[in-house]
């Protein structure tokens, strides 16, 4: 198989049958071999039944279902387990980036042969916007910008669906993730293993049907999590460095009022400055101790993808049909 593209739908009937015709339309000049998973993350109304209808009309169509809605994350993991393509396309089911993309990340794969994960970006130069409501752009802008500034790799659009893997990438990862942080994560890990990232401009478009899943609170906290725990020093540093200043400042002042002789012996202000100052200095160290643990942790990943690796080469049928007979 070449190309596998997966689809999660929760609660998605009004939209599953013309998201699945528009992305096999996109695909009409592909020549080589492709499937489509639609993954049913536990829906509620008739989704299930629209896409096994679809499905036993359509063999390149394969349907994932499972009866409890679990989140994205889950519905993605499921669907890379499934999937069989040198080359895995992830996109959502309102198809709010156009499908015809997918051809240029085939395009851009054969290009650029270095290139190992494709990113749909449409905040980065040359990307845009249409008819997304304003508060959930922004929101979205911010969030990205945000993310920006703890990624290694100066990604514009880290949080977006829409990407294409090579095989070698997914292989190499485990992951954990049952909601949208799934994006983060996988991005996280993929640079931790060196692989490389590649964004491409595109328009982003609002949902014609169905309803919108996006939570802002869970989202905006997921990223905020992630930030910290993808870059620390900019939570313990900014905290560190804001109570070291304040306890700074509240000392230079106790020491004018003691050369001035306006100082009152026993005077709380004093106790408060060295707490200030000792806090931030704390917290920087704080800030110093979990940039270790980032590292150390990104030691783990390469391991852990040298395992991989080597359970893979062990499972080849050369190495298993040897190994059997020994």
């Amino acid at each position: 198989m070449d190309l596998s593209i997966i689809i999660p739908m929760f609660n998605e009937a009004e939209n599953a049958e013309h998201t699945l015709a528009r992305v096999e339309e996109s695909l009409a000049s592909f020549q080589e071999d492709y499937e489509i998973i639609a993954v049913n993350d536990g829906s509620a109304d008739n989704t299930l039944e629209v896409l096994q209808g679809i499905a036993s009309l359509n063999k390149r169509i394969k349907v994932v279902s499972y009866s409890r809605n679990i989140g994205r994350g889950m519905a993605l993991r499921k669907g890379f387990q499934e999937s069989k393509g040198e080359i895995v396309v992830s996109i959502d089911a309102d198809l709010s980036y156009d499908p015809r993309y997918i051809v240029d990340f085939l395009e851009k794969f054969k290009e650029e042969e270095d290139i190992d994960l494709i990113l749909a970006s449409p905040y980065m130069p040359g990307g845009g916007a249409e008819g997304v409501p304003f508060f959930r752009l922004w929101i979205s802008k911010l969030g990205n910008k945000i993310l920006r500034l703890a990624m290694p790799n100066r990604i514009y659009t880290s949080t977006g669906i829409f990407r294409a893997y090579r095989r070698k990438v997914l292989d190499s990862l485990e992951l954990e993730s049952d909601g949208k942080e799934i994006h983060l994560e996988i991005l996280s890990k993929a640079m931790a293993l060196g692989f490389r990232i590649k964004e491409i401009p595109t328009i982003l478009t609002s949902r014609k049907r169905g309803k919108s899943k996006f939570k802002f609170r869970k989202t905006a906290l997921s990223h905020l999590i992630f930030s910290a725990f993808e870059k620390p020093m900019m939570i313990f540093g900014l905290i560190g460095l804001l109570t070291l200043g304040i306890g700074l400042l509240i000392g230079a002042y106790v020491v004018y009022l003691r050369y001035s002789g306006d100082l009152t012996p026993g005077r709380p202000l004093i106790t408060f400055a060295i707490l200030m100052i000792l806090g931030g200095i704390q917290i920087l160290s704080f800030g110093f101790i979990a940039l270790q643990i980032v590292s150390i942790r990104k030691e783990i990943l390469r391991v852990q993808k040298e395992n991989l690796d080597l359970r893979n080469e062990i499972r080849k049928p050369g190495i298993q049909e040897y190994e059997e007979t020994k």
